[in-house]
């Protein structure tokens, strides 16, 4: 392979594509980063970023520069929407386990914005308007190909990352499967700069809301609060995005005489699904390409952040000799707590907060009060919740 295509192509210029070329780059591989975009997405997408997420950006210092343009979360909390708080949970009781015992809440796309400057001011090459459609490979070599404004491109290296999003090109074209399944309802999002914070009791600036019609979560996020409920697969979402149907639900969480201002709104299917393989030979899937889930804990951006440096780890360690069967573990441990953990943690907290019963919902509730109070089973319960135990878990797998 000539020294030119001696890189790692990464697809996807998310916060999981940038964080891998950031991190390839610091260990001194070449890297080409390829978007479809024609500019980053500053769109209003993830937000919460967990303790040992932080741990692992402090590699490229910057974290205070997220804190300065985020908040920072000490508490989180389950809550009744008729009674109010449920249970606290103080990630002070993380302090011996993380250098971050807190989560921060900052838009991932000001994250994507300090990622790009810190790529340009090495030298990473970013190609946006690159729509990739599909990747061949060979023993030596793997081959991108994607269509500009100019007609179709080939560039070649020899790995491919693929952090193109839950509708991966890559991973059709490799024809992987997505297992898992797709929630029967949308979930219905907007933000506003109304300060529910001056209404609600003890609210944290991370809320999961139980209620057996309409559960909701509440994040905060600088100057806004973003409103997240369910609603019908089959409504017509046209009507759910209008602003009547937006203010009939804001009026819900708190009743006014104003309209609320609405400064965001969207509304999306959810699934939850991983990839059957996350190895492909010479093409590796991470993020949102490999394993998807519900919103409920904040687990699919970290997770995906996650990946980006477990992979930039192993391929240093090929760059300077190591056999490339060392890819195989990557799969092994990322895909393992996909499964064991963010799937089934993301999937226990939407079956809480959503619970109908009167009896099972009663019994779920009061036992997340009892974890809460207790410390020893506090402390347990965040370190699953925050991601800290899971990235123990993948760094035991062999």
């Amino acid at each position: 392979m000539s020294s030119e295509n001696d890189r790692v192509i990464v697809v996807g210029a998310g916060p999981v594509g940038l964080t891998a070329a950031l991190a390839l780059r610091r260990r001194g591989i070449q890297t080409l980063v390829l978007a479809s975009e024609q500019a980053l997405v500053m769109e209003l997408r993830g937000s919460t970023f967990h303790p040992p997420t932080l741990d692992l950006l402090d590699e490229f210092a910057l974290v205070p520069r997220m804190i300065e343009v985020g908040l920072k979360a000490p508490t989180w909390q389950f809550r009744d929407r008729e009674t109010g708080p449920v249970a606290t949970f103080d990630l002070a009781l993380l302090t011996g386990d993380t250098s971050h015992p807190y989560r921060v809440q900052c838009e991932q796309w000001k994250l994507m914005r300090f990622l790009e400057e810190e790529l340009r001011n090495e030298g990473v090459e970013l190609r946006f308007g690159h729509d990739v459609t599909s990747v061949r490979q060979d023993d030596d070599s793997v081959t991108v190909i994607a269509n500009t404004a100019t007609g179709p491109v080939e560039v070649t290296g020899r790995y491919v990352i693929a952090a193109d999003g839950a509708r991966s090109a890559v991973r059709r074209s490799l024809g992987v499967e997505f297992e898992g399944f797709t929630y029967a309802e949308l979930f219905l999002i907007a933000s506003t700069d109304f300060p529910f914070e001056n209404t609600l009791t003890d609210i944290a600036y991370v809320n999961y809301i139980a209620d057996p019609l309409e559960w909701l979560v509440l994040l905060r996020v600088p100057g806004l609060w973003r409103v997240l409920v369910p609603a019908p697969e089959n409504s017509d979402r046209d009507k759910l995005l209008s602003d009547e149907n937006l203010q009939a639900m804001l009026q819900r969480v708190v009743p006014r005489s104003d309209a609320y201002t609405i400064a965001h709104r969207s509304i999306y299917h959810v699934h939850q699904r991983v990839a059957k393989n996350f190895r492909h030979g010479r093409v590796l899937l991470a993020g949102d390409a490999a394993h998807v889930n519900n919103p409920l804990g904040g687990m699919g951006m970290n997770g995906g952040i996650q990946d980006a440096f477990n992979l930039a780890d192993k391929l240093k360690a090929i760059w300077a000799g190591a056999d490339d069967r060392l890819l195989d573990r990557y799969d092994r441990q990322r895909r393992t707590v996909a499964v064991e953990a963010v799937q089934a943690q993301t999937h226990r907290n939407q079956q809480m907060i959503s619970e109908r019963d009167p009896e099972t919902r009663r019994k779920a509730l009061d036992a997340m009060r009892k974890v809460a109070a207790d410390r020893t089973s506090a402390r347990e319960y965040m370190l699953r919740s925050s991601m800290i135990a899971s990235m123990r878990r993948a760094a035991q797998i062999e």
